[in-house]
Formats: structure tokens, C-alpha cells, sequence
């Protein structure tokens, strides 16, 4: 009795797990979009996330963040394409500057949010992943550190170097001009958050 009571439970967690997984598809799919500029292939990362966290499902601790464990197999699976493209074409490093963060073309957008956009694909590819985890996708600076597999005060550090080369390539001269423009509001209430 006690083995089928201990099979329901492995089931009942691995159904809640998938359940979990499939609720975080958006937000895996806005993050893989921070590594690749062209849809199908950030399309391409999430199936490959999803592929790699489903086949290693009991690999995952419960009572811990999914989506931090999902974004630590989406990044890891990015770096493992990028050796093996840098492995395979001269150039490489071309590669991840046309594969950098993107959003769809959006009527919404002004001219200061294609201006952001464009210094985003700028920036180093470390800094661009701490503020998109941290200020975009509202991650805390604990999970940017678990998924980016550094300390807490490397993102803090790549946060305050991304935003100033940020305000340095759109022309600002300080912080709150930028992040008082009603297009990046997100953002300082981010910044202000984790502070």
C-alpha cells in the first residue's frame, strides 16, 4: 500500500510541475527573446528548454523557483548553441550581435522605444541578460544571480553598467530622465523595487 501511495505522490508532483511549466511559457518565451533577435529561433530555445526541463523533470528540487530553473536550462542551452556556432563559423561573434534581444515590431512603440531597443542589441550580451531578467521580467536580484550562475553583486554591477551605457547611447544625462518617460516606467519601478 505504502508503494502505491508513493506512486500517486510522484505523479500528483509531476503533473503539478508540468502544469507549472506550461503556465511560465510566456515569460520563457519574453526571456529567450533576450538572446535571440529572430522569433523562430527564441521559438526554437523555448522548444529546446522545454524539451531539456521535461526530460530531466526529476532533476528539479520542490519547493524552489520553477521558472529560475527553467531560465538556468534556457541559458545554459543558449551557450551551448553559441559554443558550437562560434565552433562552426568564422565570425561567430557576428552571430550573437544579429541574435541579440528583439520584440515584435509594435505600432505602440515611439521613436525613444526603437532607440532603447537598438542600444539593447548594443550591450554587452552579460549586461543585457541581468536587466532583462531584473527590470524587465521582474525577477529579484537572488534569482538573476541563481540563473546567471554569479553573486548577487555581479548583478547589481552589470545592472548599474548596463543602464548607464544605456543612457550614454540614447544621450541622457541622468537616470530619471529615461526611466521617467512614461515608456519605461516598468523599469524604474523595477530598479526601485530591488533597491
Amino acid at each position: 500500500m505504502v508503494a502505491i501511495d508513493r506512486v500517486y505522490e510522484d505523479f500528483q508532483l509531476e503533473t503539478n510541475c508540468r502544469a507549472e511549466i506550461i503556465a511560465l511559457v510566456p515569460a520563457l518565451r519574453a526571456f529567450a527573446r533576450s538572446f535571440y533577435r529572430k522569433p523562430d529561433e527564441a521559438d526554437d530555445l523555448v522548444q529546446e528548454t522545454l524539451k531539456r526541463a521535461l526530460g530531466s523533470l526529476h532533476q528539479f528540487t520542490p519547493g524552489t523557483s520553477m521558472k529560475s530553473w527553467l531560465f538556468t536550462i534556457m541559458r545554459n542551452t543558449f551557450n551551448t548553441a553559441m559554443k558550437h556556432r562560434l565552433r562552426e563559423v568564422t565570425g561567430g561573434e557576428n552571430d550573437i550581435a544579429e541574435n541579440g534581444p528583439s520584440r515584435p515590431a509594435s505600432q505602440e512603440w515611439t521613436i525613444r522605444g526603437h532607440e532603447l531597443e537598438t542600444a539593447l542589441h548594443q550591450l554587452d550580451p552579460d549586461f543585457r541578460q541581468a536587466i532583462m531578467l531584473v527590470c524587465v521580467m521582474g525577477a529579484s536580484y537572488d534569482e538573476a544571480a541563481d540563473i546567471c550562475d554569479c553573486p548577487v553583486g555581479t548583478i547589481k554591477s552589470r545592472i548599474s553598467r548596463a543602464k548607464t551605457h544605456l543612457l550614454e547611447m540614447l544621450g541622457e544625462k541622468s537616470r530619471e530622465g529615461i526611466l521617467e518617460a512614461p515608456q519605461y516606467a516598468g523599469w524604474q519601478h523595477a530598479s526601485h523595487r530591488r533597491h
